[in-house]
């Protein structure tokens, strides 16, 4: 399908899609590293946001910077950025999520050649009124800085057509979602992840264009009987096609996920009426956490077995990245909780600089024969 075969292309090469976005309209671009920065005032302010997940080259510039226990996502981005592979970029937007990023924010600042530099920091816990308060606040403090930092104003209705863009990105998303795990094999996984991928670094509206044909395409296709097991993905960020591909022949079928690189980022829809900045809050606060926030001691665990019954999953495979703290210290509990629910698990760290694709199809070929 045309469509299908541009998303993957872009998802290839998010780079040579930026450069021609940038070259024909002569707008900016803004970087982001986290599925928490505030894309509807980027879209609102004129601007591309451009997600930075990281390449696949070496890391040498990057690692004279950083402590070698950082994790290849921060290695990596930080390559992209010394190394000139992210010289289409006018700025950056930062989160307060884990500790990596949040110093990784100050090496950016003073080496990366990437223009200005916006700093986003979001409250952790996000369950309470004070919480709302303090973020509506950040939120309408980044507006007012992104608009000089981008040499233009930002209106409420500016934001109110962001919004919409978004509301109406989210929705066919989830749909592709719902069709993968009612009709399995109907999508591989590694084309929902480069659908997701594109979604990050893409002209929305051409994006949420490129994506409606798809879905309605889909909706029309009968992936035949299927006799794979449901595999439930758990994690953070999967720059990783392969791992996709890998379950699958391993006689696994992708049904659902809870990745940032993934499902977490288009959950919950954003009220069109109304005060746009505290309509983005009210989001960031009802949707999909991460392990960088809080809302309940057990909230991501109730979730995630919540997800995984919904999805009919036969297991959950994480997929961490290799020195990912935050995940780190979620994982026991996590994984107590599954059992608890007699849901098997697998727990896979990957580095995106350095992947054992043997020892990946060993480990998941034998997960899925024991299911």
């Amino acid at each position: 399908m045309k469509d299908l075969a541009v998303l993957k292309a872009v998802a290839a090469d998010p780079g040579k899609t930026a450069r021609q976005w940038k070259a024909e309209t002569g707008g900016k671009v803004v970087g982001t590293f986290c599925s928490y920065a505030p894309e509807e005032l980027i879209l609102a302010g004129g601007a591309l946001a451009f997600r930075v997940v990281g390449g696949s080259g070496g890391t040498s510039s990057a690692d004279a910077h950083l402590q070698s226990y950082s994790c290849s996502l921060v290695r990596g981005a930080l390559a992209d950025a010394l190394e000139g592979r992210l010289d289409f970029l006018d700025g950056a937007i930062f989160p307060h999520t884990c500790d990596s990023i949040q110093r990784l924010s100050d090496i950016w600042r003073m080496n990366a050649p990437t223009g200005f530099h916006l700093d986003v920091v979001l409250p952790v816990k996000l369950n309470t009124d004070s919480a709302r308060q303090y973020m509506t606040q950040v939120l309408g403090n980044a507006r007012t800085q992104l608009a000089s930092l981008l040499d233009r104003s930002i209106t409420d209705a500016d934001l109110h057509r962001a919004i919409d863009v978004y509301n109406d990105i989210r929705r066919p998303m989830q749909r592709l979602y719902e069709l993968r795990s009612e009709r399995p094999g109907i999508v591989s996984g590694s084309d929902v992840h480069a659908i997701v991928r594109a979604s990050m670094v893409m002209a929305r509206q051409e994006f949420l264009e490129c994506l409606t044909r798809v879905v309605e395409h889909l909706e029309g296709q009968d992936p035949g009987p299927s006799t794979g097991k449901r595999i439930f993905l758990s994690g953070g960020v999967c720059n990783l096609p392969d791992v996709y591909s890998i379950v699958e022949a391993a006689g696994g079928w992708v049904v659902a996920d809870d990745l940032c690189t993934g499902s977490r980022g288009l959950t919950g829809q954003i009220d069109a009426a109304g005060d746009p900045i505290a309509a983005i809050s009210e989001r960031y606060a009802q949707r999909a956490i991460c392990p960088a926030k809080h809302t309940g001691i057990t909230s991501r665990g109730d979730e995630l077995v919540r997800l995984a019954k919904k999805e009919q999953a036969d297991g959950v495979i994480f997929i961490f990245l290799k020195f990912c703290d935050p995940h780190a210290f979620d994982y026991p509990y996590l994984k107590a909780m599954l059992d608890d629910a007699g849901i098997p698990s697998l727990l896979v760290e990957l580095e995106e600089q350095n992947v054992s694709r043997g020892q990946l199809q060993t480990r998941c070929e034998a997960f899925v024969e024991m299911l």
